[in-house]
């Protein structure tokens, strides 16, 4: 399969975009954006109320070393497209792995079983494509560096742990890399197309000293190729992993009980992203299910907590220069100095709550539903220093790196695991601690935070989260934050 090039050093526009998607996706297939009035035609001939055609085709691969060694090493192909009908609350779905005239009619006509629900007819008129300012350069990761480069990167990052410190034993790294095109078509006429890089290495080292093992981690990537991963940017991702493992290496228990928490800035954002983030998606909050469901123009959050969605931001994992329903990114302002604003929407959940479109329709590939789902989910800075912040605190937790951890919409309660943690005493940093757990309920905690650090980071470009089933890159950001009255499961 021919596919087009487009250059790797500039933005590329809607239709240079739309080229590249109907060359890769249509044109082999003796498809055209326009002939696909003949899939909207079997589909409006029904009473829908909306529906949508989603062109797919990716490429990846994976290296992962250990113990010295290129272990493993993936290459994979997958395109195919999804045909999808909604009539009131209800959709059809179907998808095929094949792109064809033959099976987008089969995944046409699979959806008629809901037809009689909508509410009118329509004749399909292909629109004008929107103009969209690309938020990454159209570039192919994966043809960016020999093979043999990228071996030569893994091999260099583990040199570089390992020469960090004696005591580690073990080292573990893998680099992936993504290309994906899409092009999406909208019975209501809206065309849409993107071409999406991304790139990420990981990095994981376990040190030991007395019988003891502990493990740090470290990591990056974004919406671009694998130039990114420079010399000092290997540096920092190996002293980042080295140090953790070495302070866990002398880490105490963790205390237990209720105290002041102290946020580190960047991915700790993660616990925003899951305690109040998922809450914010329009599903949820349609089906009354959320602990923030209704409450626009209330109170939610401590005065100074401003949350925002942003996939605009240029070239961060979470970011997307249109979503897959074909509407652009946006920023949208979430919770407003402590007041609830808005909602995540996907066209779905908009038109049955009568609210706007925010560009959130996300979905894992052409073979998923299109859901409601978060981007790059920051919290904005405030006017405290970070330094400020620690001298504050008599006695509680600071936490700069996390784990796992899990959180119920609709209670909105949480748990999550620190990956890196210290005590804190009389304003300072005395030792790490081991084995802390936040507890708590992600609406409530936001009325606990009493002072928001001007230092507010975006995370390095690893955070990959999951809604009913699907996996879709994403970002989090946040400032230091002081949280008062947080409940900590230790192990002392």
């Amino acid at each position: 399969m021919s596919t087009a090039v487009l250059s790797a050093t500039t933005p590329a526009t809607a239709n240079q975009l739309l080229a590249v998607a109907e060359q890769t996706l249509l044109t082999p297939y003796n498809l055209s954006a326009s002939g696909l009035a003949q899939v909207f035609g079997t589909l409006n001939a029904h009473r829908i109320d909306d529906a949508d055609v989603y062109f797919q085709y990716t490429r990846s691969e994976g290296w992962s070393l250990e113990e010295g060694i290129v272990k493993a090493g993936s290459f994979s192909i997958d395109q195919g497209v999804g045909v999808r009908a909604i009539a009131g609350e209800k959709t059809a779905f179907a998808y095929s792995d094949e792109i064809s005239t033959a099976a987008l009619g089969d995944a046409a006509r699979a959806t008629r079983a809901i037809a009689k629900a909508g509410q009118s007819r329509r004749a399909y008129v292909p629109g004008q494509l929107h103009e969209t300012p690309s938020r990454y350069l159209p570039m192919d990761p994966i043809a960016s560096l020999p093979a043999a480069a990228k071996v030569a990167l893994l091999e260099k990052l583990e040199r570089r742990a390992r020469a960090l410190d004696p005591r580690v034993v073990q080292v573990m790294a893998s680099l992936a890399a993504e290309y994906e095109v899409v092009l999406i078509a909208r019975a209501d006429g809206g065309l849409a197309a993107d071409v999406r890089p991304l790139v990420r290495l990981s990095l994981q080292v376990i040190a030991e000293s007395g019988g003891r093992r502990e493990s740090g981690t470290a990591g990056g990537g974004g919406r671009t190729d694998y130039a990114m991963f420079t010399e000092a940017l290997i540096e920092d991702y190996a002293r980042q992993a080295v140090a953790q493992a070495l302070t866990n290496l002398e880490a105490r228990p963790a205390p237990a009980g209720t105290m002041t928490v102290v946020l580190g800035p960047g991915w700790p954002g993660i616990l925003l992203h899951e305690a109040i983030g998922h809450g914010l998606e329009g599903d949820f909050n349609r089906k009354g299910s959320s602990a923030f469901a209704g409450r626009i123009g209330e109170r939610v959050a401590a005065p100074g907590v401003t949350v925002v969605d942003d996939g605009t931001l240029a070239g961060r994992r979470g970011s997307l220069t249109v979503d897959d329903e074909g509407h652009p990114t946006q920023r949208t302002v979430l919770i407003e100095d402590g007041i609830l604003r808005g909602y995540l929407q996907d066209r779905l959940n908009a038109r049955l709550m009568k609210m706007p479109v925010t560009g959130n329709g996300r979905r894992e590939s052409f073979a998923h539903l299109t859901l409601p789902r978060m981007t790059n989910t920051v919290m904005l800075g405030g006017q405290h220093a970070p330094e400020e912040i620690l001298r504050s605190v008599k006695k509680g937790l600071y936490a700069v790196n996390f784990g796992g951890g899990q959180v119920d919409i609709t209670s909105g309660k949480f748990v999550f695991s620190a990956a890196e943690a210290y005590l804190v005493e009389n304003g300072k940093i005395t030792h790490p601690v081991k084995g802390a757990t936040l507890i708590g309920n992600g609406p409530d905690v936001l009325t606990r935070v009493s002072m928001i650090g001007n230092d507010m980071q975006l995370d390095s470009g690893v955070g990959t989260c999951g809604k009913e089933g699907q996996s879709v890159p994403v970002g989090v950001g946040q400032p230091t934050l002081r949280i008062d009255g947080l409940t900590v499961g230790g192990t002392a």
